[in-house]
Formats: structure tokens, C-alpha cells, sequence
């Protein structure tokens, strides 16, 4: 059973940028699709951004041009750059894999606990 780990949140202000990071727990695994959501309070959880082991990516409209997401595949890791953050973005982000343990092959679907990001002045 793999574990995603999450780092990087904390407080920043409207204007202001984060790294979030997300590892998985081991390399026995071969992540093809990897990504973010977010939950803010009272809303549904929604599509951040998803990259494919290629690199192909998607993001949501309300963070277009301002995250980007990006991965190392060998070290099983996505992280996401939040820049000119806005107090809509304050959040709990959660980082997601999807792909298949290399030596059973049997599929896997994990989730991260969340990491908290707060935007304010």
C-alpha cells in the first residue's frame, strides 16, 4: 500500500507564492497519473492541476497561469508552484496518484491527508 506524503503549505499572503511537494512512500510503485485537488470549506473538492508520467498536464480555470505542476518520476514525486496566490485559494490541497504496483501489477488510487493553505493579509 503506497503513502503519499505532502509538504509545503502554510500561511502566505494575497500576491504571495508556495511549493507543495508529494512523495510517495515507495518506489515500487509506477505512477502514471499524479496531481492536486483542493477543499475549501463548505465547497466541494476540485481539480487543481494532473500530470501524466509524459508530462502532459491539465489545470483547473481558476489557477491557470498562475500554478504550475511538475513531477520526477524517478523519485515518485509531484510538486505544485502557486504563485500570486488570492485568498480564494485558501484551501486544503490534496495530492493524488493513480497507477499499479510494480510487482503485482494490481492498480492503486491513493490520497494524501492535505496539506493547509491559508491566504491572508
Amino acid at each position: 500500500q503506497v503513502q503519499l506524503m505532502e509538504s509545503g503549505g502554510g500561511l502566505v499572503q494575497p500576491g504571495g507564492s508556495l511549493r507543495l511537494s508529494c512523495a510517495a512512500s515507495t518506489r515500487m510503485v509506477r505512477l502514471n497519473g499524479m496531481g492536486w485537488y483542493r477543499q475549501a470549506p463548505g465547497k466541494e473538492r476540485e481539480l487543481v492541476a494532473v500530470i501524466s508520467s509524459s508530462g502532459s498536464t491539465t489545470y483547473g480555470d481558476s489557477v491557470k497561469g498562475r500554478f504550475t505542476i511538475s513531477r520526477d518520476n524517478a523519485e515518485n514525486t509531484v510538486y505544485l508552484q502557486m504563485n500570486s496566490l488570492k485568498y480564494e485559494d485558501t484551501a486544503v490541497y490534496y495530492c493524488n496518484a493513480h497507477g499499479f504496483d510494480v510487482g503485482s501489477a494490481y492498480p492503486l488510487d491513493a490520497w494524501g491527508q492535505g496539506t493547509l493553505v491559508t491566504v491572508s493579509s
